[in-house]
């Protein structure tokens, strides 16, 4: 059976952009803003599914109060954690360590950020977290609520993209995206 996966990012964050990660920002008014718009007129959904950090979880748990729908924390769908880069812009390492930082660019999966976490642990921690969705929910439609990072994962996998290009994936505050989920961990794109 098929999991019908709604994608929606976190919006725009207190401390702004740069790679935020593990860190535990709470969203500013636009940024509600950004979430709310993208959710509104979509649906329905069975359930949602959201990242614990707080930037996902205080939307997730207004919009479940809203809509009457059972919400979960998964904290193998949070972000990427970026080590010694959490918290700094591209533009600041680029001043810093420039090198490290296009080593990332060029191929996230050969190129771990100071003691951060590697690319390919996380992609089986997220892979992981959408297999237990498929098996727990298959027939249903979810909403998951998370980050940049986990959305480019999913979306390079269901694009069928070559792991080089992961961080080519655009995928802005708000963004809302469909995938369907198939036994065997087969995404697709769409409804």
């Amino acid at each position: 059976m098929t999991l019908r996966l709604d994608l929606l990012r976190h919006g725009e964050t207190e401390l702004g952009g740069g790679l935020r990660g593990s860190l535990d920002d709470a969203l500013t008014d636009a940024g509600w803003q950004q979430m709310r718009a993208a959710v509104a007129g979509q649906g329905p959904w069975d359930r949602l599914v959201s990242s614990p950090l707080q930037r996902c979880a205080r939307f997730a748990e207004e919009l479940g109060t809203r809509l009457a729908l059972p919400v979960s924390l998964d904290p193998d769908l949070q972000e990427l954690h970026f080590g010694a880069w959490e918290g700094q812009s591209a533009a600041a390492l680029m001043a810093t360590d420039a090198e490290a930082l296009g080593r990332f660019w060029a191929d996230p999966y050969a190129f771990t950020p100071p003691q951060g976490e590697p690319v390919l642990a996380f992609s089986e921690r997220v892979l992981g977290a959408v297999e237990r969705l498929h098996q727990r929910y298959a027939g249903e439609r979810v909403l998951l609520v998370s980050h940049g990072g986990v959305m480019r994962l999913l979306l390079a996998r269901a694009r069928g993209l070559p792991r080089e290009q992961l961080l080519n994936v655009e995928v802005a505050h708000g963004a809302l995206f469909a995938l369907t989920v198939e036994a065997g961990l087969v995404l697709s794109e769409g409804v």
